[in-house]
């Protein structure tokens, strides 16, 4: 774990962090909404083009684990990430739909020490998607559990 590019250490208030895009595809709607969400809109293009939402539309939940996606490959996997005591807020503020493409960042917003533990830090962030206009669609704010630099390797 020493070698991580992300430690506590190295997130700054106020920084950004790009995590990445993705295109997504209808086939992979259907097949999460299949499994673990099957609304029409989110199964049949005609069941959500006669929907509020405009088209084959991502499921929120889908949403959410493509941004997890993201933020693994674009931040954690790379760091020494403890995990996260919670989410604060999640917001699905536009659908997102067959074919659009999804770019994710994340703003650091706060961060502290442990007090119990001295080699463990809380990182606050407050994580977005837009879809190819720039629209926001979907934001998040959580806490992550990150080990110091000099504890990276310890056991």
């Amino acid at each position: 774990m020493s070698d991580l590019t992300w430690a506590y250490e190295d997130f700054a208030e106020g920084s950004t962090i790009e995590l990445g895009s993705k295109i997504v595809t209808a086939a992979e709607i259907i097949d999460f909404a299949g499994q673990f969400d099957p609304q029409p809109m989110h199964l049949d293009e005609e069941a959500g083009k006669a929907s509020i939402l405009g088209g084959l539309s991502a499921s929120g939940w889908h949403t959410c684990a493509m941004f997890m996606r993201m933020f693994c490959d674009g931040l954690l996997l790379d760091s020494t990430s403890q995990g996260a005591p919670g989410i604060d807020y999640v917001k699905w503020k536009k659908p997102v739909l067959a074919g659009n493409e999804l770019r994710a960042k994340a703003v650091i917003i706060a961060k502290r020490v442990s007090k119990s533990r001295p080699n463990l830090g809380f990182v606050t962030m407050r994580s977005e998607l837009f879809n190819q206009n720039g629209d926001s669609v979907f934001e998040l704010q959580n806490t992550g559990m990150f080990l110091t630099r000099g504890m990276a390797g310890a056991k």
